[in-house]
């Protein structure tokens, strides 16, 4: 007979690619991860990994059975949530991925009042600009900027209006003086970044309605998004951001938005694989954080930093 907790410990080690990261998660020895997967495999008669002294990686049969691991245990889960009832206080653990500078500067002090709200939920943070594959990845939800296929994912509206916006510090364009079209950032230093090896110099807008690509150029590349913001505060160049991270910087003077009527749109989600993983912990969470996005956006809304923008030329 199949026990639960070896199915949970496959699921583990195959999302964080180790026994010993999936023994630590859960207070076991390695040995004993690798007794239950033994186990595990016995039942089922088929090899789950492959093996070797330096990695552990999911064998063809694992990766079949993967899914079906997952949506037992996500079963079981909804069936225990059902029973609890929707008044019972969250407990467990909820594991979020998000991007660094939306993380780091906006959500981070959001998401720690919800914590303060449910003491009995541990919350797991991890702060990336890598593309989080909730497939995958050792998350149970991730918040995302972008617009990406929604066929392949369950998504929840945070902030569907936000916008990429260019912007750059006040000293910058007393030095450079302020571009006169999207054409002009060809000429002027920009803040490319970099995002799984590729680098991101050909910025996409949309101009009376019709898409626009540019080729930028940046003595400085860099992969978090968080710096990309740093350098632009610091004059090093026009950044190409999202609103929802440059917004307060914007009404404060901090940074000016640049032509104003260019931009794209980078509606914010929240992104779970499939929708038996909304546990009433995620069903909180995206309340709790849609209302935060909205109260933020009421504050700053994009017409504001337009004007803002108007005003230092």
């Amino acid at each position: 007979m199949i026990r639960i907790d070896d199915l949970a410990l496959f699921v583990r080690a195959a999302a964080l690619g180790s026994f010993s990261n999936a023994a630590r998660e859960v207070d076991l020895l390695p040995g004993q991860v690798s007794a239950a997967i033994g186990r595990l495999e016995r039942e089922l008669d088929i090899r789950l990994f492959a093996r070797s002294t330096r990695s552990l990686r999911l064998s063809s049969e694992g990766e079949r059975y993967l899914p079906y691991a997952q949506e037992v245990l996500a079963t079981l889960r909804e069936g225990r949530e059902h029973l609890r009832g929707p008044a019972a206080t969250l407990e467990g653990s909820l594991q979020i991925s998000m991007p660094s500078d939306l993380g780091r500067n906006l959500l981070l002090p959001w998401l720690d009042a919800f914590s303060r709200q449910h003491p009995g939920l541990a919350l797991r943070l991890a702060f990336s600009d890598h593309v989080t594959d909730v497939f995958r990845d050792p998350v149970d939800v991730a918040i995302r900027l972008g617009r990406f296929d929604q066929a392949s994912y369950v998504t929840l509206p945070l902030a569907e209006h936000n916008q990429r916006v260019l912007v750059a510090a006040p000293e910058y364009v007393q030095r450079h003086g302020m571009p006169g079209d999207v054409d002009a950032l060809r000429g002027h230093e920009c803040l490319p970044y970099l995002l799984g090896h590729r680098v991101y110099d050909r910025w996409a807008f949309l101009v009376d309605g019709r898409k626009q690509v540019v080729q930028v150029r940046g003595g400085v590349v860099c992969d978090d998004a968080d710096a990309v913001r740093r350098l632009a505060l610091a004059g090093r160049g026009i950044a190409y951001k999202s609103w929802l991270d440059v917004a307060a910087d914007v009404a404060d003077g901090r940074l000016l938005r640049l032509l104003p009527g260019c931009g794209e749109p980078v509606p914010a989600y929240l992104v779970c694989p499939h929708r038996r993983q909304f546990s009433p912990a995620i069903r909180s969470l995206h309340q709790f954080l849609g209302g935060h996005f909205q109260e933020h956006l009421q504050r700053y809304p994009l017409e504001d930093g337009a004007r803002a923008a108007r005003a230092g030329q």
